[in-house]
């Protein structure tokens, strides 16, 4: 028997060609409840992953093309005065959403990115004094260009923190990149891929991943590796309290993924970096020595020792 999460995948594959590591990160970061920020050069298949994820889910979703103009309101709306009953109103924005393409989001200004801010850590909305509940589920799917691209701008630390993980789809190989061509002549994939669950259906697969069982050992191996980024001589701010968390959580749904209920060191191994280098804020030690934060990372997992799971795996 075929599983949900395995005919999710299948689906999206029939549209983002040779990248089943990309589409699998995506979907582990929305069973752990996450956000995902996806940076890339133009073209490469980014909003063609956050469309096809949202056909397949079933989930309502909007997209927001972020420019240097966009305002805050236009992502969490705004509160208008009604003449009928002389109170305000709230209209909503776009954030009233299941799944919410934020396409290019470091092209707009710091006060509409911190827009956000709430809503992706607390699922709610504050205008005027009220509080207004995201539906659930909620994810946010953001892309963005390198910043060495014009009029593009760093998000700040705070805003980084919120995404689950961050990573990068890449160019496809010759052989996709001849299959990619070849699916574009006969039409757009898109339109043949269809709805294989929706949102009831995801919230069950959450439920399932966040009970996945994570022993003692592991917590203290996702906390030796947060305390060695703090230590690190070319780091200036390591991996907040917050990641990792979001690193436990994700290890589950990389579990769950595997068809486990329970997690080893290799999950917390395999999304480390994704979940952890946008996290770290490197000295300036570390640029002169041309030292990445996906460096810092590789070499943080080689220095921790890795717990022994002869004795946790078996429950």
């Amino acid at each position: 028997m075929v599983r949900l999460t395995d005919e999710i995948q299948n689906e999206i594959n029939k549209v983002i060609l040779g990248k089943e590591k990309a589409v699998r990160k995506v979907l582990m970061a929305i069973l752990a409840q996450g956000h995902v920020l996806l940076e890339d050069v133009p073209g490469t298949g980014k909003t063609t992953l956050a469309n096809a994820f949202a056909k397949t889910l079933g989930l309502m979703n909007k997209r927001v093309q972020f420019t240097s103009d966009t305002l805050p309101s236009d992502i969490i709306g705004f509160s208008v005065f009604d003449n009928a009953t002389g109170e305000l109103k709230y209209q909503s924005g776009a954030i009233m959403t299941n799944l919410l393409l934020a396409d290019e989001i470091n092209r707009t200004s710091s006060k509409t990115q911190s827009a956000l801010l709430e809503a992706m850590e607390e699922y709610q909305v504050t205008v005027d004094g009220v509080t207004h509940t995201l539906p659930s589920p909620f994810v946010v799917l953001a892309t963005q260009n390198p910043v060495g691209s014009a009029g593009t701008q760093l998000l700040p630390s705070a805003q980084l923190d919120r995404f689950l993980i961050k990573m990068s789809i890449g160019y496809p190989d010759r052989e996709n990149q001849i299959a990619l061509m070849k699916d574009r002549h006969q039409g757009n994939p898109l339109d043949n891929c269809h709805a294989v669950t929706d949102a009831e259906g995801i919230e069950g697969l959450i439920r399932e991943a966040m009970a996945v069982h994570v022993a003692e050992e592991i917590y203290d191996y996702i906390t030796a590796l947060a305390e060695e980024s703090r230590n690190n001589a070319y780091v200036v701010l390591g991996v907040s309290p917050r990641g990792a968390l979001a690193l436990c959580k994700a290890a589950k749904a990389a579990a769950y993924l595997e068809g486990r209920d329970y997690v080893i060191p290799g999950d917390v191994q395999e999304i480390f970096t994704d979940v952890c280098a946008h996290r770290i804020v490197l000295s300036s030690k570390a640029r002169l020595h041309e030292y990445t934060a996906e460096k810092i990372t590789s070499e943080i997992l080689q220095k921790v020792k890795v717990p022994d799971t002869r004795e946790f795996t078996v429950k």
